[in-house]
């Protein structure tokens, strides 16, 4: 347990604003004139009708004030108090624990993913802002837009690796086979949208490394995804043929029911983290079945000590690198034994030596522990020392190929920069960056010239990326240039995309153009002729097609060409070949050298030393921050495997750790509410939160004994009924894609409630409810309120007796916008979504005021709430004390806010949103439809997307 100060903290300043209030609100009203002496005669004004009972103003001595203070005294040690248990307890360990089985689990596990994803969007605003700085724009409300974006692409990732890993599955853990085929593929074909792959005969033995190669597009992950039951039972695909993983048929278990016989790694693993320890993602896949707590801590030590990975378990996620994501993600896909193993491009984030600790684990897990490893794979001639077997994909058919030629390890050492005779156009001696307290560059000494392309090359962590964005933003100490425009494409070149067709990026583009030229007007079709000079052969689709849609090397080089529209003399470009093909990065290289061509000096930041030298790049090495490195950049030495046992001695040498692991043979079976129960407790429940907001204009018409027991009652009503709520829906999240696509954007939206606290009103929450309610349906907005109320409670630590009032809430504001009409579509839509934005910003404002109005103010002031008084007394007070506390104020704000947020990025955010709307398939989403995921990784994601697009309009 740990003491976090920061909670109590909050805690105290909220306690002294409540009595300052209280104090305030008994010298307005009616004065506070106590006893002597008097400290202010103010002469009282009595209101006009229908206020003729409120007296403003009025005599104030010190006994009045004090006895005002006094009076707050209760509930502002209520305040201090849970302060105080919030700094104490953790509250989101709370959520894991209740994910791990009982009647909430499916809440609470979309809970942990919210929680995890938290670090990830720090990570995406911060790359977004850094993107619309190298774009010359203002980081403003646009850039939500991207933001958003990128936490989707997250979401469709965690909703994949939690299905792979078992999530909501009900079916026995299979025992192993014997049959010794973990894999058999026979006239199978792997279909989505327009793309099918065929495959004919596949079926690599036990103890084997089968490696897959392709060009970018061809369909490498659309059959790994198909092996790991994704594309049929997740993606919308389909498959046909005979698909068996261990003598489980393919096309009638979806991936949770064979998460026991099978691992998957799909590509960006950092991405697909559901929680937020090493150890705890380790261990997700034995939660998710059951596994007794001790068992499954005792299988995940012995697994990271046989990955390698034991010094990090008890390390962030968000704190990785590359290669230690990659290792992490092996141990989390093999934690369960699987006899099949798919990786999906391991080695493409990865510098040499993490590269060869992957291909070291990989082969051992073949080759000791008798797993059948499939690798796709685009760098593939480093697997060339422990493959057995390869294949390729020739015009739409998986057949067998050959290895390639190993390349022998180079040596890079510095290259003295050209002579042009003529001063260069930017140069750096001896730079230094510092972030975050740390120093990324230390001493960095360069000079570039027009026409030339040099790379900096070194290991991860060398510093490249941190010096490219210095160089690009005028950062730093030492850096000298000639005045000439720095652009710079990131690695994240997709946060530059802001716009949801390519057209739009164009014309976006030639705008900023015109303001960088002080208006001078630029001829229509300037960046649609960039592009064109930059694409040479390749094809991009120039039209209403969303650019994330596009191919890996289709999306770089439209990067390339928004950032040289307007001919910079420098372009830096970080990582440009990394996911692509042969193909893609020969068509980035003629990007590159037509840029060099125009004249801008070309800097590349590479792990790739064969795509520098093929440029005819002068080489920079790069380490430790130091740049040119006086030690020369090697690769390490090929992995070479020792003899490979066979497949019972694999197994006869299985340690004793691996023995003693018995895999649980069932799962708990989870009992589902009835729909009819589930929507009558889940009426009642929102009922009886109703009349706790209202307690004190209901009380009225009750007994004047009962009356005095109502505050008490409405405070215990409350989170009993959020609890029946929780409970109701909980069987709504029971598919991975609804606890991810929840997860994240509760995220989104803690984060932003966060950030918002205490700028009156301006909060821009309301925008992300009413659109993700008004994309998703009822349930998911309310669902998504209640958790943004929750996740954000736990994060700064303001968890107590208004909770659970504020949970309900915002959850009404959610559901609310899932229930508009459905057909109004167009500008209309989100005229009528401002309208609700006005409307519900009001109503939330009220509801909040009413439950907490008698506690804030007290009694004995002209607006103080009077038990056993007329309604139309206790209403008009509490109007008052609304219009002069919030409604007139904070309310007002909120309401601009969310109209203002919804006509600049309400089109675009509704529409990202449904480009991953579940479809009809196989798992209730939801609205208790049927939910698809999104889109997956690599050369299905156009396809898929495509397909998406074509079938997001089949649920309300």
């Amino acid at each position: 347990m740990t003491f976090r100060p920061a909670p109590l903290r909050a805690a105290a300043v909220l306690a002294a604003v409540f009595i300052a209030a209280r104090v305030a609100y008994r010298a307005l009203f009616n004065g506070a004139a106590t006893g002597t002496p008097v400290l202010l005669d103010l002469p009282p004004l009595r209101l006009p009708a229908p206020y003729a009972h409120v007296v403003f103003l009025g005599p104030i001595t010190a006994p009045g004030l004090w006895a005002a203070a006094l009076s707050a005294m209760p509930i502002a040690a209520t305040i201090l108090g849970f302060g105080l248990l919030n700094a104490w307890v953790d509250v989101s360990r709370g959520f894991v624990r209740l994910a791990r089985g009982g009647p909430m689990q499916g809440v609470a596990r979309m809970l942990v993913v919210a929680w995890a994803a938290l670090p990830a969007l720090a990570a995406a605003v911060a790359s977004v802002r850094l993107a619309f700085r190298l774009r010359g724009e203002r980081f403003g409300p646009r850039a939500l837009v991207p933001v958003l974006e990128r936490t989707l692409e997250h979401a469709g990732r965690i909703a994949a690796a939690l299905e792979l890993r078992g999530f909501g599955s009900r079916a026995s853990r299979q025992g192993h086979h014997d049959d010794g085929a973990p894999l058999l593929v026979r006239d199978a074909q792997f279909r989505i949208a327009d793309t099918g792959i065929r495959v004919d005969s596949f079926a690599p033995p036990a103890g084997s490394v089968a490696v897959i190669t392709g060009p970018t597009g061809s369909g490498k992950s659309t059959i790994l995804r198909g092996l790991a039951g994704l594309l049929s039972h997740v993606d919308g695909g389909a498959l046909s043929g005979t698909v068996q993983i261990a003598g489980t048929d393919r096309a009638s278990a979806p991936p949770r029911d064979t998460a026991g016989l099978m691992g998957v790694v799909l590509q960006n693993p950092r991405a697909a983290f559901a929680t937020t320890r090493v150890r705890d993602d380790i261990a997700l896949a034995l939660e998710l079945r059951g596994v007794p707590s001790a068992a499954a801590k005792a299988r995940v030590l012995e697994v990271a000590d046989r990955v390698g990975v034991s010094a990090l378990l008890d390390r962030d996620v968000s704190t990785l690198s590359a290669g230690e994501a990659t290792l992490v993600a092996i141990a989390a896909a093999v934690v369960d034994q699987p006899r099949l193993l798919l990786v999906d491009e391991p080695l493409a984030d990865l510098d040499a030596t993490a590269r060869s600790r992957v291909i070291a684990v990989l082969d051992a897990l073949a080759r000791e522990h008798g797993v059948c490893v499939i690798v796709a794979e685009h760098r593939a001639a480093a697997l060339v020392p422990v493959a057995d077997s390869w294949w390729t994909i020739e015009g739409g058919v998986l057949v067998p190929g050959t290895a390639p030629s190993p390349s022998a390890p180079a040596v890079v050492l510095p290259a003295a920069g050209p002579d042009h005779g003529r001063a260069p156009v930017l140069t750096a001696t001896h730079l230094e960056v510092h972030r975050k307290g740390a120093t990324t560059v230390r001493d960095a000494s360069l000079a570039l010239h027009r026409g030339e392309i040099v790379a900096l090359v070194g290991p991860n962590g060398a510093g490249k990326s941190s010096l490219l964005v210095a160089l690009a933003l005028g950062e730093g100490t030492g850096t000298t240039s000639d005045g000439g425009r720095v652009a710079l494409v990131p690695d994240a070149s997709d946060d530059l995309f802001t716009r949801d067709t390519v057209t739009g990026e164009l014309r976006s583009a030639e705008r900023r153009l015109a303001r960088r030229k002080n208006g001078t007007a630029v001829a229509a079709g300037t960046a649609t002729a960039r592009l064109t000079r930059l694409r040479g052969g390749v094809h991009i689709p120039i039209g209403n097609g969303h650019p994330r849609d596009l191919s890996a090397g289709e999306r770089r080089i439209l990067a390339i060409a928004l950032q040289t529209v307007d001919d910079p003399d420098v372009l830096l470009i970080d990582e440009p070949t990394r996911g692509l093909d042969p193909a893609a990065r020969a068509a980035v290289a003629a990007a590159l050298r037509t840029a060099a061509e125009d004249g801008a000096a070309v800097l590349i930041a590479t792990h790739d030393l064969d795509f520098a030298q093929s440029l005819g790049a002068r080489i920079l090495p790069m380490r430790d921050g130091v740049a040119p490195s006086l030690e020369p950049v090697a690769a390490p030495d090929p992995y070479v495997p020792a003899p490979r046992p066979t497949l019972a001695g694999a197994q006869a040498g299985t340690s004793p750790a691996e023995q003693a692991y018995v895999p649980a043979t069932h799962k708990p079976h989870r009992v589902r509410m009835p729909r009819s129960a589930e929507l009558a407790v889940l009426a009642l429940a929102n009922l009886a939160a109703l009349a706790a907001f209202c307690w004190p204009l209901l009380a009225a018409a009750l007994p004047q004994d009962a009356a005095a027991a109502t505050p008490y009652i409405a405070l215990a009503i409350a989170p009993v009924a959020a609890v029946a709520v929780v409970l109701s829906l909980d069987g709504s999240v029971r598919s991975a894609h609804t606890v991810a696509l929840l997860g994240v954007l509760t995220a989104v939206g803690s984060a932003v409630r966060v950030a918002s606290t205490g700028v009156g009103g301006v909060e821009a929450v309301f925008i992300l409810l009413i659109l993700a309610g008004r994309a998703f349906g009822a349930r998911f907005g309310l669902l998504l309120g209640a958790a943004t109320i929750a996740v954000s409670s736990a994060l700064w630590g303001g968890i107590g007796p208004w909770t659970p009032f504020q949970v309900f809430a915002c959850a009404w504001v959610g559901a609310g916008a899932g229930l508009l009409p459905r057909r109004v579509r167009g500008r209309a839509e989100l005229w009528m979504l401002a309208a609700y934005g006005v409307v519900s910003s009001y109503v939330f404002g009220l509801l909040l005021n009413l439950w907490f109005w008698p506690f804030a103010v007290g009694g004995g002031t002209g607006i103080s709430y009077v038990p056993g008084a007329p309604l139309g007394t206790n209403l008009s007070s509490f109007l008052l004390y609304s219009l002069l506390t919030s409604t007139a104020g904070w309310d007002t704000l909120r309401a601009v806010t969310t109209v203002v947020g919804i006509a600049v990025v309400g089109r675009a955010v509704l529409a990202s949103l449904r480009r991953v709307k579940p479809v009809t398939g196989g798992v209730r989403g939801p609205d208790g439809q049927g939910s698809q995921g999104p889109a997956g990784d690599g050369g299905s994601a156009h396809a898929a997307a495509a397909h998406s697009r074509k079938r997001r309009q089949l649920t309300p």
